[in-house]
């Protein structure tokens, strides 16, 4: 069944009961049965029913709106991909609804639920960080609503998503800081609830191991709000703490490095004479920093445009899901400055 097709009809020939009844069980009626209140709807739910006449406006036209749920519209990241995604809903005359769930997996589907009840055609989904099951997604995608994820991919059957090499990125970064003659690097790692988080780690360890770099376990570290003061504060205590003196520092964004580098100023440690410090992003302030900070570039606009293109074509019926059975992955650039550069 397609998402919007279901009816109280449907419910109703479901449970072999009148539709009436199932109407009264909605609103909770007097005279209907506790039991039969709760079958109902449970199968609404399973049926993805809204009220409001919402399955008869989808079948019968578009709103020529989509729906995008981000993170955080403050991360220059996001920031560049929403840049993508509006060029392309304008040239092709939709709108955007933008949403920002703030990782918190509670506004994330209260935001779906919001954009469906406004009859919006489609999803694009950056999912948050508190975000571990995926049902409230698996339900529209099994009634063929078009959504497609970008940058955090969820691990479910028929999801399209649009990526970046997160593993060759963090590859790339790692390997560099070797070839500066770095060797016990750290890594300041993402939230392990995120595959970005364990393709960057599994780029770094792939990358120390081909070299013939020791890997030392004490130098991997969580840093999984990724901020500024929780990148000070795990490299702080590394330095002070650590039973290996790190000579280099590969964090998993930017702002984490940002962070990393002021620990090291307050500490009196020069970067990158002393050690060397890579992050993960490009963010502007990247280039205005000193010592500038060496970063993995994501092409965040040309993924809001590659998403949005899929989503739209969907829409339209000019694609079809099925035949994408891959994520498409998109490249990563090393952006080479003063930070890790001897």
């Amino acid at each position: 069944m397609k998402i919007g097709q279901a009816t109280i009809k449907d419910i109703a020939r479901e449970l072999n009961i009148s539709s009436s009844t199932v109407s009264r069980a909605l609103k909770d009626y007097p005279g209907i049965s506790d039991e039969t209140k709760r079958k109902v709807k449970e199968v609404a739910e399973k049926l993805n029913y809204r009220p409001n006449a919402i399955a008869l406006s989808l079948r019968k036209s578009r709103s020529f709106t989509i729906g995008v749920i981000i993170p955080e519209v403050v991360h220059f990241f996001f920031s560049t991909v929403i840049s993508g995604i509006e060029e392309v809903a304008s040239s092709r005359g939709y709108n955007v609804i933008l949403s920002q769930t703030n990782e918190s997996f509670a506004r994330e589907k209260s935001s779906i639920d919001t954009m469906l009840s406004n009859q919006i055609d489609g999803f694009l989904v950056s999912f948050s960080k508190e975000t571990t099951e995926f049902d409230h997604f698996s339900k529209l995608l099994d009634q063929s609503y078009p959504i497609v994820f970008f940058d955090r991919v969820p691990n479910i059957p028929n999801a399209i998503s649009v990526m970046v090499d997160d593993y060759q990125g963090a590859y790339k970064a790692t390997s560099h800081l070797i070839s500066q003659g770095y060797t016990k690097i750290s890594h300041l790692v993402g939230p392990p609830t995120l595959a970005i988080s364990r393709e960057r780690e599994r780029g770094y360890r792939d990358s120390l191991a081909n070299h013939g770099i020791q890997i030392y376990p004490e130098l991997i570290i969580e840093c999984a709000y990724g901020t500024s003061d929780e990148g000070f504060k795990v490299t702080e205590a590394l330095l002070k703490n650590g039973k290996t003196f790190p000579d280099a520092i590969f964090a998993n964004n930017d702002m984490a490095a940002v962070g990393a580098m002021l620990a090291c100023r307050s500490m009196g440690i020069k970067v990158p004479d002393d050690i060397g410090i890579v992050g993960f992003s490009n963010w502007q302030f990247c280039s205005m920093i000193e010592p500038s900070l060496t970063s993995v570039s994501q092409p965040g606009f040309k993924i809001g445009e590659t998403a949005t293109q899929m989503l739209l074509d969907m829409i339209e019926k000019k694609l079809d899901p099925d035949s994408i059975t891959a994520p498409i992955v998109l490249e990563t650039e090393l952006l080479v400055r003063k930070s890790s550069v001897k």
